[in-house]
């Protein structure tokens, strides 16, 4: 009993609750003002629904996508006295100006530094791949290389192995950026080794995601790690204040060690992704390691987000890579964020797809796709390419598997082939086609990844890498259970219920 009334008392007084509750009081005060006004008088009434009619005008001819129209449609005309002032507080599905404004300057600033860095992928590259890699490069900034070594990495503990290692091996500087840090085993095995080298007179750096963060470390963790000698940024601080700049998450995963070595993947910084915690059955995560000019894509993305959150303007080549490596392939490295108006990730998923000759395959932890991806999808499959997904079978949140489960009638009745990963939890985020063209990264395929979050991909071509990443999908296959059209129909009412009310709210999500 004691020991309830702790725990009870510890959620209570943590970072998390005191926050989430000043926000929900706000929020409840807010639509009892709303309501009250409404019911003032028929001339309100009438103001407010004008309102609300004028704003699903507005709504109907923004250039944003469709489901975002539908999702706020319903809740303004549903709700038109508290709906319109919402969506005018709390709709953008981009940056405020002032922060777009120092973003895009360091984005241009960074380009112009890339700008004469240029792979040949003519050399051996088909024309697709040509193009894909075209747009990646047009739209992120970020070129393709070549004198890259890759590493893949099919499960955390390996991940974690080859970390520390190069972690002992600095030199120069270690960069960290993560969406999660956690205490435990992996943090403390990490943090130990970044103490020391911040001691040795190395420029160690820590960026983690605030909300990320939020219930994981302690208040003081910042200053904690700041009394080390190591330099630290929160991004996005969650602060206690109803704002749709809490939307915009930092979700990368990032290590960068003396521009050379290159760390990147679904992985963070926390007990379960290297199986030391067990919380939805076995964890299974991929990540990547580049040696070589790759790395400078890494680096270079870590900057632009420690330079946007610090206000700190720097010399970004003193962070170049000095190294080459050889390699049979070409990676190209990129990011994603609401910083642009191309959604790079979703629209190179669908590149991909859409270029397929023989099969495409995907691992996702969640699946709550727009009607593009679904579109590509379900045409790849009837067109006769071998489409498989794989999602958890032990989810880490239920809502958010029923809603990613109601995805599955209408891929599976198109053909695509659903997999569940029997043994636990699949945090994997990557596509494979045609044992050519992969993607390795920290992308997710809902609606928050897409649209709102701070992602990178690597892409990698035509690399002997790419067998081991086939091997392991086919092992993956091998642990899974595929969903017939039957498993679907035996899905409880409630489930069913639960994901058709949610999917209207999904984009939202």
């Amino acid at each position: 009993m004691i020991k309830i009334l702790k725990s009870i008392f510890k959620f209570l007084s943590s970072r998390f609750f005191i926050i989430a509750f000043l926000i929900l009081v706000q929020t409840v005060i807010l639509f009892v003002a709303f309501y009250e006004i409404g019911r003032s008088g028929i001339n309100v009434f009438i103001a407010f629904s004008i309102l609300s009619y004028i704003v699903t005008l507005f709504i109907l001819n923004r250039d944003v996508n469709p489901a975002y129209k539908i999702t706020w449609i319903v809740f303004v005309l549903t709700v038109p006295f508290a709906g319109s002032i919402f969506y005018i507080m709390f709709s953008r599905s981009r940056l405020p100006k002032k922060h777009l404004k120092i973003m895009n300057n360091i984005i241009s600033k960074n380009a112009e530094i890339l700008n004469n860095e240029v792979c040949s992928v003519s050399e051996f590259a088909d024309t697709n791949f040509q193009r894909i890699s075209n747009y990646v490069r047009n739209t992120s900034g970020k070129p393709a290389y070549e004198n890259t070594s890759i590493k893949y990495f099919p499960v955390g503990e390996e991940f974690y192995k080859d970390l520390l290692n190069e972690l002992e091996q600095a030199e120069k500087y270690i960069f960290m950026e993560y969406y999660i840090i956690d205490l435990g085993k992996m943090w403390d095995s990490v943090y130990a080794i970044l103490k020391k080298k911040a001691k040795a007179g190395l420029d160690v750096r820590l960026m983690y995601d605030d909300f990320g963060c939020l219930n994981r470390v302690p208040y003081n963790f910042k200053k904690q790690v700041q009394k080390a000698g190591i330099k630290v940024v929160n991004f996005n601080p969650f602060r206690p204040k109803l704002s749709s700049f809490h939307n915009y998450r930092d979700h990368r995963k990032i290590t960068v060690i003396d521009g050379n070595v290159g760390f990147t993947g679904g992985i963070n910084i926390a007990d379960e992704y290297i199986n030391k915690v067990v919380k939805y059955g076995h964890w299974k995560d991929t990540a990547v390691m580049l040696k070589g000019e790759g790395v400078w894509s890494l680096t270079t993305l870590f900057l632009e987000n420690w330079e946007f959150s610090t206000g700190i303007s720097e010399d970004y080549h003193l962070f170049a890579p000095t190294l080459q490596k050889q390699s049979d392939g070409i990676i190209q490295v990129f990011g994603d964020s609401p910083f642009d108006r191309h959604l790079i990730a979703e629209n190179t998923y669908i590149n991909i797809i859409n270029n397929a000759n023989k099969y495409v395959y995907i691992t996702t932890p969640y699946l709550i796709i727009d009607n593009e991806l679904l579109t590509a999808l379900r045409i790849a499959a009837v067109s006769g390419i071998d489409v498989r997904i794989i999602t958890p079978h032990i989810p880490d949140k239920k809502i958010i598997f029923y809603l990613s489960q109601s995805y599955y009638r209408d891929l599976v009745k198109a053909g695509v082939k659903i997999y569940e990963y029997l043994p636990g939890f699949i945090h994997s985020k990557s596509i494979i086609s045609d044992d050519e063209i992969a993607l390795v990264g920290t992308v997710n395929l809902d609606y928050r990844s897409m649209y709102l979050h701070m992602e990178l991909s690597c892409m990698i071509y035509k690399s002997s890498v790419i067998t081991n990443i086939a091997n392991d999908f086919n092992q993956t296959f091998a642990l899974s259970k595929q969903i017939t059209f039957q498993d679907i129909k035996n899905f409880s009412f409630f489930k069913k219920l639960i994901a058709f009310i949610l999917k209207v709210l999904s984009p939202l999500m």
